[in-house]
């Protein structure tokens, strides 16, 4: 276990991060037993890290190991949790857990037999707490963490410190909010870098390869976590891309399910088990239409890539509806119900309906309607029911 303790302390010196998240001061750490998921790049792992060392410093009652670590095949999880227990350990912080074989069983163990310490574990968004070998949703608690809201990536660019709205402030408040907010910046001169590179912390590292960076996450989310997770073939996943730059390449995508299995050669089952899977891989975003019952096997009104810079793959000049739309979908669509509109482009929470357009959207389509308004690009304010874009990227 000697090594497992220095490579603790490599990864605390090692953690050099140049922002911190709200989100760190919002999870409850000493849960019994915490999950925090999340798609690959969102930065998990630095959360983590970060937050070990701003409680714990170099204490060494707690402990940090990554499940993909060599140096751990050794040991069982159970067996890391009693060693570190017994030499006085309260925090066992266990990251890429779904790489683990046998992680409920084992949580469950640690949770019921070492009731004095408590497990923080990170994984794939994929992964099920309600599947595995033991039911761990009466014993957790689970935290899903995102990609940077407009907001954040606002607050690393500026080094300031921005305010999140809820949803009826913007709506309601919007024109006093963004007087406010524009004295500070200037909304547009930063939100297209936002559509194109700013989601995934990593573009930190450089803007030049960022799109080659997450290329390269997707793969891996195709080849590792799906097929981990949810038992997709390998010799599928090419299928799987193909489905991806598709989807990628078209206007807000109305499925005709039989046509694209039929592209893919695949049969329509699968595909709708495929896209399911994509969007828990917060790969895609499904959008149903409001009023409609629906189940695993009812195809989607609407497909969209999980954020806007997932468009920039496979092209440069982005159809801007779709940027538009996929923005909105995302920054709205995660912590809020989000249906598509008979009337209108959405709904919210069945109550809102939005339209999303240009400068130049009127209110013809939504006329009439109670509690309707539009949500529009290239303005810096707006004006009673019309509201900028870029704001609805302060809801998180």
């Amino acid at each position: 276990m000697e090594q497992v303790y220095i490579e603790h302390k490599e990864a605390l010196a090692s953690l050099k991060p140049k922002f911190r998240r709200d989100f760190i001061d919002e999870i409850e750490w000493n849960e019994p037993l915490l999950f925090i998921l999340g798609s690959r790049g969102v930065g998990k792992t630095t959360l983590m890290l970060q937050h070990i060392k701003e409680e714990f410093g170099n204490n060494a009652t707690a402990l940090y190991i990554s499940m993909d670590d060599l140096a751990l095949s050794n040991y069982t999880l159970v067996e890391m949790a009693k060693n570190h227990a017994q030499h006085g350990g309260t925090h066992l912080f266990v990251d890429e857990i779904h790489k683990y074989q046998n992680w409920s069983q084992e949580l469950k163990n640690i949770r019921d037999k070492i009731k004095d310490l408590k497990v923080v574990a990170s994984g794939s968004s994929i992964l099920d707490i309600y599947k595995g070998n033991a039911d761990l949703s009466r014993r957790s608690v689970v935290y899903n963490l995102h990609g940077l809201s407009f907001r954040e990536f606002l607050n690393i660019e500026l080094k300031i410190k921005l305010p999140k709205f809820s949803l009826e402030e913007i709506l309601s408040q919007h024109e006093s909010l963004t007087a406010a907010l524009i004295e500070q910046f200037k909304p547009l001169q930063y939100f297209p870098a936002y559509l194109n590179h700013g989601y995934f912390p990593f573009y930190l590292e450089g803007i030049k390869n960022y799109h080659h960076k997450l290329g390269n996450v997707v793969n891996v989310v195709l080849e590792q976590d799906m097929a981990l997770l949810e038992s997709v073939d390998l010799i599928k996943i090419p299928k799987i891309r193909k489905l991806i730059y598709l989807l990628s390449t078209q206007v807000p995508y109305q499925p005709n399910i039989t046509k694209l299995a039929e592209t893919l050669d695949i049969d329509r089952i699968t595909l709708l088990y495929y896209l399911n899977s994509l969007q828990k891989a917060s790969v895609l975003n499904l959008v149903r239409l409001n009023g409609k019952l629906y189940t695993q096997l009812t195809k989607p009104d609407k497909i969209y890539l999980q954020n806007t810079n997932l468009l920039y793959l496979s092209q440069s000049n982005v159809n801007i509806g779709t940027l538009r739309e996929t923005f909105f979908v995302n920054q709205v669509g995660i912590n809020h119900q989000l249906t598509l509109a008979q009337q209108g482009d959405f709904v919210i929470n069945n109550t809102y309906t939005i339209e999303v357009g240009g400068a130049s959207k009127n209110f013809n389509q939504i006329a009439n309607l109670k509690n309707s308004y539009l949500a529009v690009d290239d303005i810096s304010q707006g004006y009673k029911n019309k509201i900028p874009l870029w704001l609805f990227g302060f809801l998180y």
